[in-house]
C-alpha cells in the first residue's frame, strides 16, 4: 500500500473516531460501562483497520464506525427514558459495606475480592477499614467509601449540628417514577411518599426528575426541567 495512501487513511480514520466519540458525549471516555466499552473497542478496530488494511473499503469502514455509534446514541437515549434498559446496559451500584460491615455476597456478585476492596479503599485514604461506614460499587467500576460520622473532615456546618448520623441518601422518584423498592429499604411506602410531595405543592410524581430521602426522612425534590432547583422539608 502507498505509504501517503496509509497516512491519508489513518489522519481520516482518527478523524472519523474523534468526531463520533464527541457526538456521543463526555460519558463515553471518561464513565464507560460495559456496553460503552464493548462499543469503544469495537469503533477503534474498526478504524485501525481501514488504516492499514487495504482490502477493507474505505467507506465500508466509515459507514460501520457511523452505525456503531447511532446504536450507541440511540441505547444512550432509551436508558435516559426507561429505568429498566438503564439497569440492563448500565448496571446498578452495589453495596459492599453496608453500617461499616462487610457484605461478602455483594464482593461476590461485583467479582471484588476482599484485598482489592481493601486497596481501593487505601488508595482513598482509608488505612483503616473500620473507618468506613458504606462502600458502593459504582456502574463504572470505581469503589466510592463514605466515612463514619466520628471519621468525617470538619466543617464550619458540622460544629453546629449535634446527633449528625452518617448514612446514604434513598432515590424515591426517578424520571417521575416511584422507586418502591427503595421505599421499603427505608420503610417507607408510596402514600406515605405521595403525603409528602403534596406537602410540597406536587400533585403527582410525573413533574419530578428525582426526589432523595435522607437517613433523617428530609425529602429532597428536583423539578423536571429546572436545573439544580429543589425544595427540603421534615417530616
Amino acid at each position: 500500500m502507498n505509504f501517503l495512501f496509509v497516512v491519508l487513511r489513518s489522519f481520516v480514520s482518527l478523524i472519523v473516531l474523534f468526531v463520533l466519540t464527541k457526538m456521543l458525549g463526555k460519558r463515553q471516555i471518561s464513565q464507560l460501562s460495559a456496553f460503552d466499552y464493548v462499543i469503544g473497542i469495537s469503533m477503534g478496530s474498526i478504524a485501525a483497520e481501514m488504516a492499514i488494511n487495504e482490502s477493507v473499503p474505505f467507506f465500508d469502514a466509515i459507514i460501520a464506525m457511523v452505525v456503531y455509534a447511532i446504536i450507541a446514541y440511540l441505547i444512550s437515549v432509551l436508558t435516559i427514558k426507561s429505568i429498566a434498559l438503564r439497569r440492563f446496559f448500565t448496571g446498578v451500584p452495589i453495596i459492599l459495606i453496608k453500617n461499616g460491615e462487610i457484605i461478602k455476597k455483594n464482593l461476590r456478585r461485583a467479582l471484588v475480592d476482599l484485598n482489592d476492596l481493601l486497596e481501593e479503599a487505601r488508595n482513598d485514604g482509608y488505612f483503616n477499614i473500620d473507618d468506613i461506614s458504606y462502600a458502593i460499587m459504582e456502574t463504572t467500576g470505581h469503589i466510592s467509601f463514605l466515612p463514619k460520622t466520628e471519621n468525617r473532615p470538619v466543617t464550619l456546618k458540622d460544629l453546629k449540628l449535634k446527633d449528625t448520623v452518617a448514612g446514604l441518601y434513598a432515590n424515591v422518584i426517578i424520571d417521575g417514577n416511584i422507586m418502591e423498592d427503595n421505599l421499603r429499604q427505608i420503610k417507607k411506602d408510596k402514600k406515605w411518599l405521595i403525603k409528602q410531595i403534596k406537602k410540597q405543592g406536587y400533585e403527582s410524581p410525573d413533574s419530578i426528575l428525582l426526589a432523595t430521602v435522607d437517613v433523617n426522612y428530609k425529602l429532597s425534590i428536583y423539578k423536571q426541567g429546572v436545573e439544580d432547583e429543589k425544595k427540603n422539608v421534615l417530616e
